[in-house]
């Protein structure tokens, strides 16, 4: 049972809503782009093993903060699993992925391991600071790139990594503004944090940005699915401005109106 216990802790640990998300979009992703299917593997297994090298070193690292303010929502704090075996696995993952991300070629492999880097930095600190924004819009303006370059070996278009880093800053938004009173409980004072309540009607417009682009920037007609994403991400936008206390779910409806776009936009990125 202690296994099974430990098993569980591990996957609560990893993020898993994050992880599975990003880890399908970039493999979505590379198959839009032309990637073969032992390349889409590759893409998955490259996307996993890095996003488990950050979920669970975020959560050994902030295990101490959790407790505090009991975290309820964090396997640690509800003692599934320690925070050794988190830090263990973090490492262990964080190597794992090395290897793995030079497997798409030297350049796409520094993509992806330039998004990684950004996402420990975070997690070591850049958290608590007014720069928090920063590793976010650096690491998924990288992922295009990532993309590219290990399917054509050419740099993503502009407007991709400019989407990309608008994605990452909503992102970052999104994922934080649920937790702004724990984290200002336990003294976090990054961007969000520093917004207060403005960060949950912030949120939305970076992600409202990024669809704009990849459905207008890329060569050719806008074409019938393009407006209907603008119209809908207007829609969206119209209702959170007129109902302020919106349930979340509609800032996150905007990422994935954004996400769905930048896959239908993939033969366009080489």
């Amino acid at each position: 049972m202690s296994i099974l216990r430990t098993v569980r802790g591990l996957a609560l640990a990893c993020h898993p809503g994050p992880t599975v998300a990003v880890t399908v979009l970039v493999t979505a992703l590379a198959w839009s782009t032309g990637r073969s299917p032992a390349g889409c593997l590759l893409v998955a297994a490259t996307i996993l093993t890095g996003h488990l090298s950050i979920g669970w070193s975020n959560d050994a690292i902030d295990a101490a903060r959790d407790t505090i303010v009991n975290r309820q929502d964090k396997p640690v704090v509800r003692g599934l699993v320690s925070r050794r075996t988190l830090a263990v696995g973090a490492g262990v993952m964080l190597v794992v992925t090395i290897p793995l991300s030079l497997a798409n070629g030297i350049a796409a492999g520094l993509m992806h391991l330039l998004f990684v880097a950004c996402a420990w930095a975070y997690n070591l600190g850049l958290k608590s600071t007014a720069i928090s924004w920063l590793p976010y819009a650096v690491a998924f303006g990288a992922l295009p790139s990532f993309v590219t370059l290990g399917t054509a070996d050419v740099w993503a278009p502009w407007w991709a990594t400019a989407a990309g880093a608008l994605l990452g800053i909503g992102a970052h938004l999104a994922n934080v503004v649920p937790d702004l009173d724990d984290d200002l409980a336990t003294g976090v004072r990054g961007w969000p944090q520093r917004l207060g309540p403005y960060a949950r009607l912030i949120a939305p417009l970076p992600l409202a940005a990024a669809t704009a682009l990849l459905v207008i920037a890329p060569a050719g007609a806008v074409g019938v699915i393009g407006w209907i994403a603008l119209v809908v991400v207007a829609g969206l936008l119209v209702v959170i401005v007129a109902w302020r206390d919106a349930p979340f779910v509609v800032t996150i409806a905007i990422a994935a109106v954004s996400i769905i776009s930048l896959v239908l936009r993939g033969d366009a990125l080489v």
